[in-house]
């Protein structure tokens, strides 16, 4: 989280303990109040806003091939893939890098469209940047609150774990806040998508670049 966000909370938030539902409604208030710098973004992830600024080529690249074939691969299906929306769940909200919803998915719209509602999205998937923060939220934080939303299959490309890997996540149980099922592979290995509008789809090098060599 950025010091722009616990200004924005210092500012709304009261000084005392503050229940969970409350705490729901006051996060969202300052969520919906805030006026962000050109190029950043908020989010609401397990009770707090979390300011991030725009990705790097590198993970705009990866982020941007994985839409385009996506575009493609549902092309003829009533779905489609996003980037830049909204995905609401109970006044939390993430910006995914990219996730899978109808194409027409005027029925999962919600608060005045301000987003898309979580029980409509079928995929997730985020691109981790670089440093500690950004990878605690992409690989825990949103593991915990998408599964915990029902999202059906998490996708996790990332460049710092190892030489890079890909996860998919499936079969979330929510009232646990974990998903069930996990496949993780390394660069340079092929990730097949296992269920719902995406089932076959092929995450490869076209997609993440080869595996990363360290040294």
């Amino acid at each position: 989280m950025t010091a722009l966000a616990h200004e924005t909370l210092e500012a709304v938030m009261p000084k005392v303990a503050t229940p969970p539902s409350d705490l729901d409604d006051v996060l969202w208030q300052a969520w919906k109040a805030m006026e962000l710098p050109e190029g950043y973004h908020a989010e609401i992830v397990e009770g707090f806003i979390e300011v991030s600024p725009t990705g790097r080529y590198s993970h705009g690249r990866i982020a941007n091939r994985l839409r385009d074939r996506l575009v493609a691969f549902l092309a003829e299906s009533e779905f489609a893939a996003r980037q830049d929306m909204n995905v609401i769940h109970k006044r939390k909200v993430w910006i995914p890098d990219v996730f899978i919803a109808l194409e027409d998915a005027e029925e999962h719209v919600v608060e005045d469209g301000l987003g898309i509602d979580a029980s409509g999205v079928e995929l997730i998937a985020e691109v981790v940047s670089p440093g500690r923060e950004s990878r605690d939220r992409d690989r825990d934080r949103k593991r915990r609150a998408y599964a915990k939303a029902g999202i059906p299959v998490y996708l996790i490309i990332d460049d710092h774990d190892g030489h890079g890997s890909v996860r998919m996540l499936s079969d979330p149980v929510p009232d646990k806040a974990l998903y069930a099922s996990e496949v993780r592979m390394p660069y340079g290995t092929e990730v097949i998508i296992s269920e719902g509008p995406a089932k076959g789809f092929v995450i490869d090098e076209r997609i993440t670049g080869a595996l990363r060599v360290k040294g």
